[in-house]
């Protein structure tokens, strides 16, 4: 079996992670606030991912990769651009339904193709591109409503949250990817574990900082929900080893597209979780999404 194709599966399953995490999130947010609800995400991740890296030691028999500065530096960026986006995410959450929220963040794959390209020289193939672009359409199309096709929701502000959150997921994916390629040794799960931790460190010592300066009483809230908090950590830890195994294999526009599922998986939500229900239009969207991901699955394929 080709290894690199593992990609595929990976990214299925950290969509389907993350879908469930950002529920939880979501659920939080009421009683943490948007700060709140995004620490737990990384402060509660970080025993996981801990636990994740020592299997992953014990079991392949290998030593942690090299310390280099370009890792760092990626590292750095990276988790600097997923903490504000994360925010950006629950902040649109708010202000609009869950599944609406998704697609207005899922704007992301186009400006990963963009800065993949200029960051990492990933390259993307004229199938890849017509992928990302039939998918990115329905994804657009599902947030269209009535005659006019204006944007759903209260007016600009959600867009333009949501637009800027997938713009810091944009970033952080492909500052993450540059992170798991400038690691000059172990395997593709070894590097990306590591680069997970790393990450996890580093925003979780940013927020508590920040909270502990700005929010105290939020810290202490989210030390005291640490019940429902702790699955929320894990499930995000468990989304976050898929996906930066994904990176390991492929470029991150790839992994991005098809993790348009999770627009799909959204929808599910909305309707059985929060009793939110599907237009004729988000339903065409959906059949958009699900041609860009059969046209990026026959384009990596070739």
């Amino acid at each position: 079996m080709d290894l690199t194709l593992l990609w595929i599966p990976a990214t299925v399953i950290a969509a389907a992670a993350q879908t469930a995490r950002n529920t939880m999130q979501h659920r939080l947010t009421d009683t943490l606030g948007t700060i709140g609800a995004t620490q737990v995400r990384f402060l509660y991740g970080l025993p996981f991912s801990l636990v994740f890296l020592v299997l992953v030691l014990v079991v392949g028999g290998e030593s942690l990769p090299a310390f280099n500065w370009r890792f760092a530096a990626f590292v750095a960026a990276a988790a600097v651009t997923q903490i504000a986006a994360t925010a950006l995410m629950l902040a649109t959450m708010q202000l609009r339904s869950f599944a609406l929220s998704t697609v207005y963040i899922k704007t992301e794959p186009l400006q990963v193709a963009v800065f993949g390209v200029m960051v990492l020289g990933d390259h993307l193939s004229v199938w890849g591109a017509c992928a990302v672009i039939v998918a990115t359409t329905g994804v657009v199309l599902m947030s269209l409503k009535g005659k006019g096709a204006a944007l759903a929701g209260s007016g600009w502000r959600p867009a333009l949250l949501g637009m800027a959150s997938g713009a810091g997921f944009a970033l952080s994916s492909v500052g993450f990817r540059g992170a798991v390629l400038a690691l000059d040794s172990g395997s593709f799960v070894l590097r990306a574990t590591s680069t997970l931790v790393a990450g996890l460190v580093l925003q979780t010592v940013m927020l508590v900082v920040w909270l502990l300066i700005f929010k105290r009483e939020v810290l202490l809230a989210i030390l005291r929900s640490w019940r429902s908090s702790l699955l929320a950590g894990c499930v995000g830890a468990v989304a976050s080893q898929f996906w930066y195994i994904a990176f390991a294999l492929t470029a991150t526009v790839n992994v991005r597209t098809l993790g348009l599922l999770e627009v799909l998986f959204a929808q599910v939500v909305s309707r059985k979780v929060f009793a939110q229900t599907a237009t004729g239009r988000e339903r065409l969207g959906v059949g958009l999404v699900l041609v860009g991901v059969i046209l990026l699955l026959v384009s990596t394929s070739r």
